[in-house]
């Protein structure tokens, strides 16, 4: 995981990202437990307040719960309420924002589909040639 921080955000806000992240690419399926408050803590140099506050944010969402002694876990059903909400915000925010670039620089769909095979293959145009 990438430890550099965004100025623009709070670190506990970027910690819960990460967490949401990592719920969505499958590193952390249901039932799985979260890495514990202070390995994560000393792993990126915050305050553990600060890795517990990320965490609760992702309890508070109803994606992680709590078992008293055992830790933290991703509930059942996680990652599917995160790509709804995570869809519907991309829709709703990004994708106008993205669509708006596309007919400004003037992009067909067959450029817009040769990029994106070469990003789903991980060559950039530089490697292809």
């Amino acid at each position: 995981m990438n430890r550099e921080w965004n100025d623009g955000q709070p670190i506990y806000r970027q910690l819960r990202d990460r967490g949401v992240h990592m719920i969505l690419d499958g590193v952390l399926k249901e039932g799985d437990p979260l890495p514990s408050v202070r390995n994560v803590a000393a792993e990126y140099r915050v305050n553990p307040l600060t890795v517990l506050k990320a965490y609760q944010e992702l309890v508070d969402e109803q994606l992680v719960e709590t078992k008293r002694g055992l830790g933290m876990f991703v509930r059942a059903g996680a990652r599917e309420l995160l790509l709804q909400g995570e869809r519907q915000k991309f829709l709703t925010q990004e994708w106008p924002l993205v669509a708006a670039k596309i007919q400004r620089l003037g992009l067909t769909a067959k450029e817009l589909d040769a990029a994106a095979t070469r990003a789903s293959s991980g060559k950039t145009k530089k490697e292809a040639r």
